[in-house]
């Protein structure tokens, strides 16, 4: 079948519907979605539009909405109510009592039930879920599926880690029996980026749940509505009322009124170290746990002895994936000079097959930009590198037609004191430079302020655990570039964060350890 609607063209229309918990709930608007390769030739997607706040949705204090714009079209297609201070009052309390009330103390069988039942809701919806993250910020539908299907696997992973999540006991000198037990901390603040908003937003909400706290979670303002589905999915499949909210709102008024807010125990938060720099002094306010992951510029280096022909055809992808807007992408390149003029040339023949379009088709592998703004961001460090006398080896143009779009873009001859190679651009640009000197190259590596990912290819072991030793990096890949397992800790060292997500060490973030002793 082939397909020549596109997700991007939408009807609406209001519609109401019957909640889960029975009676009429508000769902927002329902839009006619012409998705691209499906048997039929449509289907409605919900597209929710109010607050999700004590299980019911809800308008917003002020009255204040956002308006939503399809990046791959530039056209706006709904407006989403965005919440204030006192909508944060309403949804954190709503929280604690929901915490208060049961679910801290609901047994370990029964949070891993209802946590197995929100997976399978999440499961049932993800191609709707999908569509909505390609809508909203031009993610390839491709990579939105794997997504959809990864926030999905993520829950199935920590309801499983309920019945596995313990403490210790102690043999303590003076005797007795002593044992450590972790508790639940309370109101959980989760606020997530707009690059990977739906795996993001269930990697915090679903360890935080396991562990038997309640969630507000916090959306960017350009992508919500996969945030707001969650939330409705989650309560659809016995989440009880108020243990999940969904705030999207501006993060400059709304983010402070979370982070500072005296029932909040703990805050959760991926996005720039700027903004992280933010939440760590308010919340240093009332000693509020906080988990960060922030900011990169990820190295991916290769030597000689590896297998640097695969190394050059599969790296593109790991700093081009979702346009180069991924805090892991490996944007510094570091090669052996003595394959270094044959790694850059399949590197950018690798480049140049890349296929840059609509993403809703399924053969899409880089999208747009998520805006016109981020867009701009990147052509100012372009401009910046063409002034320093950067060689562009390929791309860095503005495609013909309407879209956020930009070509992937290589970088030679770049200085190591030029932006391009120091700062975290976010977008489809790639510096590649040769060295000579392992040390002086992990010296090199070791320079930036960042040390969240990376990757490191060579055949000689004792070298890989060498250098993957000497890397300053919260996350390191030997012969690949997968930096995300839903089973092992992610996040970063130094201005890269603080704290974990992902894996047993997520659920050990989201409680607070206590020790208890019993004498003899």
């Amino acid at each position: 079948m082939k397909c020549t609607e596109r997700a991007g063209r939408v009807q609406a229309k209001e519609e109401t519907n019957v909640g889960p918990q029975g009676g009429n709930t508000r769902l927002g608007r329902v839009w006619l979605v012409k998705l691209p390769c499906l048997p039929l030739p449509s289907i409605l997607v919900t597209l929710p539009t109010e607050l999700f706040v004590d299980g019911a949705w809800r308008s917003s204090a002020c009255g204040r909405r956002l308006t939503l714009i399809n990046p791959a079209n530039e056209e706006a297609f709904a407006e989403v109510a965005a919440a204030d201070a006192a909508d944060v009052n309403v949804a954190v309390e709503s929280a604690q009592r929901a915490w208060e009330s049961g679910w801290r103390d609901l047994t370990p069988g029964k949070r891993t039930e209802v946590l197995f039942s929100v997976a399978r809701k999440l499961r049932e919806q993800s191609e709707e879920t999908a569509q909505l993250e390609t809508l909203q910020i031009g993610k390839p539908i491709g990579d939105a599926r794997d997504e959809a299907a990864l926030g999905a696997r993520v829950f199935e992973y920590y309801a499983g880690a309920v019945s596995k999540f313990c403490g210790q006991t102690i043999p303590v000198a003076r005797g007795g029996f002593d044992f450590t037990l972790r508790q639940p901390m309370g109101v959980v603040a989760a606020v997530v980026p707009w690059n990977f908003p739906y795996p993001i937003a269930c990697w915090k909400a679903a360890p935080a749940l396991a562990a038997g706290n309640c969630v507000v979670l916090k959306p960017a303002s350009l992508s919500p509505l996969t945030a707001l589905k969650l939330g409705e999915l989650a309560h659809a499949a016995g989440l009880p009322a108020g243990v999940l909210q969904v705030l999207p709102g501006a993060g400059s008024t709304l983010g402070d009124a979370l982070v500072t807010h005296p029932l909040v125990r703990k805050v959760s938060f991926t996005g720039s170290t700027e903004v992280g720099r933010r939440i760590m002094e308010l919340a240093a306010r009332d000693l509020k746990r906080i988990s960060l992951e922030l900011g990169g510029k990820s190295p991916n280096i290769v030597f000689a002895d590896a297998d640097w022909e695969r190394a050059a055809e599969t790296s593109p992808m790991s700093v081009f994936a979702n346009s180069g807007q991924d805090c892991c992408a490996r944007s510094r390149v570091l090669v052996e000079r003595r394959i270094y003029e044959g790694f850059v040339e399949k590197f950018v023949a690798a480049t140049r097959k890349l296929v840059v379009g609509d993403p809703t088709d399924a053969g899409t592998q880089l999208g747009p930009l998520v805006s016109a703004g981020q867009r701009a961001t990147v052509e100012e460090y372009l401009a910046d590198a063409h002034k320093r006398g950067s060689q562009f080896a390929w791309g860095g143009r503005r495609p013909q037609g309407k879209g956020y779009y930009l070509e992937p873009t290589v970088l030679l001859e770049v200085g190591r004191d030029d932006r391009c190679w120091r700062e975290e651009i976010f977008g489809p640009v790639v510096c590649i430079r040769p060295f000579d000197d392992e040390a002086e190259m992990i010296g090199e590596v070791n320079g930036s302020p960042y040390g969240l990912s990376g990757s490191l290819w060579t055949n000689d072991l004792r070298r890989a655990l060498r250098v993957a030793r000497a890397i300053e990096s919260g996350v390191l890949s030997i012969n690949s570039h997968s930096s995300v397992h839903a089973e092992a800790p992610f996040g970063g060292f130094k201005q890269s964060g603080i704290g974990r997500d992902l894996g047993m060490t997520a659920m050990e973030g989201y409680t607070e350890l206590k020790n208890v002793y019993v004498a003899e």
